[in-house]
């Protein structure tokens, strides 16, 4: 497994994380062979928040593994709070109290990484501020981070914290490609020169924050998978043909794409298929060429200008 430095080499993790947002109704012993899949491809990186399943994904993961202190020490574990039933919070009390409650359902006495889920317009600062260094004195959190946020939201947070934000969690696929759309067509008046995200690739890269790239396999908002599907067959062509040269999955080739990136995307997938998790992690051994890159981006339908 390629391993990158996450914020600056604040932490040493692997290229691929594995998402845990759909193991909630999952048998333990299912999620339990899922694990010893990662750990056996060297992944040792899990991404939870306190919504998936309510809370149950990470009760099922804590039960699943068995977490104990040396079970614990072997888990680099992130989650997310702020969503909360139709509406988003970052006050301190519901920060404090959303880590609260994942650490008693992970059984663990800290997180390595907490992000703030989904921007919340009635942030207060300083209230964050206060939460984090409460959460970071008390050992209970480690690093930080944010989800979906554009640069002047890091911006205005990052002027009250006293820790680094590390990582920007966003939708990232061949076929949701709008960060790199935007640096491409520059000084153009068409579809794809629109800053959507207030350049979040380059601020990323010139702040040393690691984007991580959620739903690698998605088209759209959750519209579904790119991959074998019959809306996207020229794409779908490019793909399997550079997959069977190299010998890989599918997957493989989808991942390796946003590996290529010399931002150096950490790629959160969220399969629970313990083969299907093999076939991607066949990701971290295939190097693309700039060519293939552009071929695949080519094949997506964009245009270069």
């Amino acid at each position: 497994m390629k391993y990158i430095d996450i914020g600056n080499g604040k932490l040493h993790a692997p290229a691929i994380a594995l998402g845990c947002m759909r193991i909630a109704k999952m048998p333990i012993g299912e999620v339990a062979a899922l694990v010893d899949t990662a750990l056996e491809a060297g992944i040792n990186f899990f991404d939870h928040a306190d919504i998936y399943g309510i809370g149950k994904s990470e009760e099922v993961f804590a039960e699943a593994v068995d977490m104990k202190p040396s079970i614990r020490e072997k888990f680099i574990i992130q989650t997310k709070c702020g969503i909360r039933d139709g509406f988003y919070d970052f006050s301190k009390e519901h920060i404090l109290a959303s880590v609260d409650g994942s650490l008693k359902r992970l059984k663990t006495d800290y997180i390595d990484i907490l992000l703030l889920h989904r921007p919340d317009t009635l942030m207060e600062p300083e209230e964050v501020a206060e939460a984090f260094d409460i959460l970071y004195r008390s050992g209970k959190v480690k690093y930080f981070g944010v989800s979906n946020q554009h640069p002047m939201q890091i911006e205005l947070l990052s002027k009250y914290l006293n820790q680094d934000i590390l990582i920007d969690q966003l939708q990232f696929s061949i076929a949701h490609t709008g960060m790199i759309d935007f640096g491409l067509n520059v000084n153009m008046k068409n579809e794809p020169s629109i800053n959507r995200d207030g350049s979040i690739l380059e601020y990323c890269r010139l702040k040393g924050i690691t984007i991580q790239a959620w739903s690698p396999f998605q088209y759209g908002f959750f519209d579904g998978v790119f991959l074998d599907n019959d809306k996207f067959p020229e794409l779908n062509q490019k793909i399997n043909e550079i997959a069977e040269e190299k010998g890989v999955a599918n997957t493989a080739i989808a991942v390796a794409w946003i590996l290529r990136h010399p931002a150096k995307i950490q790629t959160i997938v969220g399969t629970t298929n313990s083969k299907r998790l093999k076939d991607i992690c066949q990701a971290s051994e295939v190097e693309l060429t700039r060519q293939e890159w552009y071929e695949i981006y080519k094949a997506a339908g964009n245009k270069l200008p």
